[in-house]
């Protein structure tokens, strides 16, 4: 019996740091928020005496965040949008349907996960100039779905390799064309993978800064995270201001994190046992 007790405590022990590690800087930065600025000047590290919430209202109003909040949820909401649409026809098509080339696509896509943004950031923003898209929505939406969209059809192909080919062979017989057997039993049988992969693309997306700053270069088009590094600057003399600012950013990704755990887990795990 000590033995495995003593295997468990070994593990717990580690992970109450890792976990530990991992809180602490969100506490820190809740109780930060909650101070007055000549609170935070005394003693950044002890407790907020008094909660000051009009922080909050001061990040969000004076430094534009809703406006920044909503162009991160225009921004993203598309980018997700075609991200799961072509990463589902592409695991579809890559999957289940034997064409010359699609070995070699696949395992293209796999080796882009490996190439680093900064590779790609000049001749991309030169694309953008060029065809009149840098500084704009649209451009922002393609910059997303060019760089995330590797993991998506990985993802969806590995998860797609899984659903019998019987079925498809008997949808076809039936009469389906491709996209009938794409709408009506790939969409239904991947709405788990489709889950997971949709949570996580909104994450990378909501979390960006370099894409974001490269090539939204206006200030009236930055996204919720570039708008929050420019609080630094901007209210570098009212630090709890600032941390407001950064919580304000970060309560969405923590949201979407607390309600849809199980569901990222889940559809990871099944996309990457599945074939």
């Amino acid at each position: 019996m000590r033995g495995p007790r003593a295997g468990r405590w070994l593990l717990a022990a580690p992970m109450a740091l890792l976990a530990l590690a991992t809180v602490y800087p969100l506490v820190f930065t809740g109780n930060v928020a909650l101070k007055s600025r000549n609170d935070y000047i005394r003693d950044r590290f002890s407790p907020a005496r008094s909660p000051h919430w009009d922080n909050f209202a001061t990040a969000w109003t004076n430094a534009d965040m809703a406006r920044y909040f909503v162009n991160s949820l225009v921004v993203v909401t598309a980018s997700v949008a075609l991200l799961l649409l072509i990463g589902s026809m592409a695991g579809y098509a890559l999957s289940q349907l034997n064409f010359r080339g699609s070995r070699v696509l696949f395992l293209g896509c796999l080796a882009a996960l490996f190439v680093p943004f900064q590779v790609i950031m000049v001749p991309l923003a030169r694309m953008l100039v060029e065809s009149g898209l840098m500084d704009t929505y649209p451009g922002l939406v393609l910059a997303y779905v060019a760089q995330f969209l590797p993991f998506t059809v990985f993802l969806m192909t590995s998860y797609y390799t899984g659903v019998p080919g019987e079925l498809v062979d008997a949808a076809r017989i039936d009469g389906n064309t491709l996209y009938g057997v794409y709408r009506r039993i790939m969409l239904p049988m991947g709405r788990p993978a489709l889950l997971s992969v949709g949570i996580l693309d909104t994450l990378f997306c909501w979390n960006d800064v370099l894409i974001a700053l490269l090539v939204m270069q206006s200030p009236e088009h930055r996204t919720l995270m570039t708008g929050v590094t420019s609080l630094r600057g901007q209210y570098s003399d009212n630090i709890p201001a600032f941390a407001s600012g950064v919580l304000i950013a970060a309560l969405p990704v923590l949201l979407i994190y607390l309600f849809f755990q199980r569901q990222i887990t889940a559809g990871i795990t099944a996309g990457a046992t599945k074939g």
